[in-house]
């Protein structure tokens, strides 16, 4: 039986999602095989907060009866409603440009925003990625910094959110590199093992992936795999039962035009 997991914690940055094998081919000579532990998501909605009810207004009229002929009403002053006091969304200060494909700034700008309703894990601009955490994604193999480098890889960005009806778990990672061909020759030998490859509606270049889960109680998972200029772009979808490919299509489309325009 599975252990939910815990609800979004912006102090502990959790691991990336993906449990399948991973194979980057560099010019004939060397793959490099990395797996990542399991993670099991949880589906459930995220407790609701009630905004706190402003005082509902009443209005109590005493009449003064005195042996006046004609008796004057004292009414008792209503209370007037106070507005629930709201907090803005902070704005985001993390800026980021984009010309001809060249991305300048701090790449979390140009992380897929998150949709309306949504919850990030970790802090909601993301967070800039230590050559540490991005040799994980490739198992810290040996030399796994210098292959990268051999792309001109400069700087990895990260986030991950659930959506607001919690039942899908989304997690965008961007890797910037020298030059647009030099993102695309890294996407040509980025592939995904043990997992079926499906098409990303939109993009032939780009890499799928699904796996399907034994039950539909349990949870499938979907890898995305492209470019755009000189950032190289995955998404990692996890949702309980069968995974639609239409969803990962649309997250890469957006993920792309966002790359493309920089917002």
């Amino acid at each position: 039986m599975s252990t939910p997991a815990p609800a979004p914690d912006a102090a502990a940055p959790r691991r990336l999602p993906r449990a399948v094998g991973v194979a980057l081919a560099t010019a004939g000579l060397l793959a490099v095989t990395a797996t990542s532990a399991a993670v099991t998501v949880a589906v459930g909605k995220p407790d609701a907060r009630p905004a706190a009810a402003a005082p509902a207004p009443t209005a109590t009229t005493a009449a003064s009866v005195s042996a006046s002929p004609s008796p004057t009403p004292s009414a008792v002053p209503v209370p007037t409603p106070t507005a629930v006091p709201t907090t803005p969304k902070p704005a985001s200060t993390v800026k980021g440009t984009v010309n001809g494909g060249k991305h300048d700034g701090d790449l979390r700008f140009f992380l897929l925003p998150i949709p309306d309703g949504g919850e990030s894990y970790g802090p909601a601009d993301g967070r800039t990625m230590t050559s540490e955490d991005v040799a994980a994604m490739f198992g810290k193999q040996d030399g796994i910094m210098d292959i990268l480098g051999s792309y001109g890889y400069k700087e990895g960005a990260t986030r991950m959110y659930r959506t607001a009806d919690g039942k899908v778990e989304v997690t965008v990672t961007l890797l910037h590199f020298g030059s647009t061909a030099m993102a695309t020759e890294f996407v040509r030998g980025y592939t995904v093992k043990s997992q079926d490859p499906i098409d990303i509606d939109g993009d032939p270049n780009a890499h799928g992936y699904v796996h399907k889960p034994r039950q539909q109680a349990f949870t499938g998972s979907m890898t995305g795999i492209s470019s755009q200029g000189d950032v190289q772009y995955t998404i990692d979808v996890e949702v309980k039962g069968t995974p639609d490919k239409a969803l990962l299509s649309d997250l890469m489309k957006r993920q792309r035009e966002w790359l493309s325009s920089g917002g």
